[in-house]
């Protein structure tokens, strides 16, 4: 079954002093050896990239880039799936709901997702199922 692959649990597999940092580890390995179809988008690998640079250095990015990457199959948001995004992250005007987030829940539902390895309640808070 594949799990989709949030900013969060990025953030926290590449940051060792991230509070779940472990506990993702773990996960990731748990993932990895189970061969389970690992999918992301292009918006949560522009945000990971650009907190990992921000908060980590250039040295994660090369990480996220060049061993975690490999392994995910990233599909990229399309004008429809943005808008959709957009309309929802409008309709919910919540602060701490990013257009990022409304993406990745739009695509989880388009690619018929359940799971995903995050460590942001909003997942859950949509209904979908936890990996963390």
């Amino acid at each position: 079954m594949s799990v989709f692959i949030d900013t969060s649990a990025l953030l926290a597999v590449l940051d060792a002093d991230d509070e779940h940092h472990d506990q993702a580890v773990r996960v990731w390995h748990a993932l990895a050896e189970v061969e389970a179809p690992l999918v992301t988008s292009n918006y949560v690998i522009v945000e990971t990239v650009a907190v990992a640079q921000n908060r980590l250095g250039i040295g994660a990015v090369r990480t996220l880039t060049g061993d975690i990457g490999p392994l995910l199959d990233i599909v990229f948001v399309d004008a429809a799936m943005h808008a959709a995004a957009v309309s929802a992250l409008l309709a919910a005007g919540q602060r701490h709901l990013s257009l990022v987030d409304c993406a990745s829940f739009e695509m989880m539902r388009q690619l018929t997702l359940r799971r995903a390895f995050a460590y942001d309640r909003h997942f859950e808070e949509q209904g979908f199922e936890c990996e963390s």
